[in-house]
């Protein structure tokens, strides 16, 4: 059995797929102090996939993730990063993502949806790559997909900061999303 990874049109994956957590990274960087940036993934996440073989307009993605599975490398700055300043977490425990419009363009693929943070929904394009799929060595197909985004956090509410003395701010307002994406086919 072959565990290469096949490119075939979107059209070849229809179907159902599973976000598969342990080989998925759900990402994010923002710029810290005006000359660094900082990132940070989530580590509880789930959600799907639903892939139109005959109109892929039609296709569609969820995506639930539990905000206190922030994950910066670094305990003090994510548990600012769960209270009242930042997500909330007591008052918002999810972010979530549910398309609104697919479009394909060969490999790649925008997947518009409205994305809930801090209670705040916004409409959201995420520009995805499909890298393709592949059979692993226990018979289950998987899909590939990596993708990024750029949102205001001040658009979600997410707005403290702090005034450096060398003028700027502590935490930029530019956060760039970076999804890899790895799903298993539904029966």
């Amino acid at each position: 059995m072959s565990t290469a990874t096949v490119k075939v049109g979107l059209a070849g994956v229809a179907g159902t797929w599973n976000i598969d957590p342990t080989h998925t990274s759900i990402g994010f960087s923002v710029r810290h102090a005006m000359v660094s940036k900082v990132r940070g993934t989530f580590a509880d996440f789930s959600g799907a996939l639903t892939i139109d073989g005959v109109d892929l307009a039609t296709s569609s993605a969820e995506l639930t993730i539990q905000a206190a599975s922030i994950d910066t490398q670094n305990a003090d700055r994510d548990g600012h990063l769960v209270s009242a300043d930042f997500l909330d977490v007591e008052n918002f425990p999810t972010l979530t993502f549910t398309s609104t419009a697919v479009t394909v363009d060969g490999p790649d693929v925008a997947v518009t949806g409205d994305l809930t943070i801090r209670g705040v929904t916004r409409s959201v394009t995420v520009n995805y790559e499909y890298i393709g799929t592949s059979m692993d060595p226990f018979g289950f197909t998987r899909v590939g997909f990596e993708g990024t985004a750029k949102i205001s956090r001040k658009d979600f509410g997410l707005t403290w900061n702090a005034a450096l003395e060398t003028g700027g701010v502590l935490v930029g307002d530019e956060i760039t999303l970076v999804l890899d994406v790895e799903a298993v086919k539904q029966a």
